[in-house]
């Protein structure tokens, strides 16, 4: 999903979504207001952040900045993964794959994500299901390295 497609989904949910000069934080989100640092230089980057701030509307309760707290740790890492699977998703792997993305920059490019957004969320997809996972007809390893292969029907 791009920023744009990412900010109709908040606005359809009653979210408003401003950017703001934020400093320590690239997104923030407080009732049903979520705050972009404006700075952050690409849409790309901006679309990351939302959906992670979409994740915390849908999976965390109360304030859960003290990550310190074991609740507030397992809170911030369900919004991490709501934002990965809004965002990438196995299937916006295997989508990528039959569009011929062979590498993790291009996969990127196709998801509209950052490298670096992918990189963590193959790791947070690795912490979830270990060497590979299995969805319809397709196996997507994360070790050695991130490949979808299609299994023979």
């Amino acid at each position: 999903m791009t920023y744009d497609e990412l900010l109709l989904r908040a606005d359809e949910t009653g979210l408003i979504v401003k950017e703001k000069p934020l400093i320590n934080n690239n997104g923030r989100i407080k009732g049903n207001r979520v705050a972009i640092r404006k700075s952050i230089p690409t849409t790309v980057e901006k679309s990351c952040v939302l959906a992670e701030e979409l994740g915390h509307y849908y999976t965390s309760t109360g304030d859960i900045i003290n990550q310190d707290n074991v609740s507030n740790r397992k809170q911030e890492q369900r919004a991490v993964g709501y934002g990965y699977n809004l965002k990438i998703g196995l299937m916006g792997l295997i989508r990528a794959y039959e569009r011929g993305c062979r590498n993790r920059h291009e996969i990127a490019e196709y998801l509209d994500v950052t490298d670096i957004y992918l990189n963590d969320a193959v790791d947070y997809y690795k912490s979830k299901y270990g060497l590979f996972t299995t969805l319809d007809n397709y196996i997507i390893y994360f070790i050695p390295s991130l490949s979808v292969i299609k299994m023979l029907e």
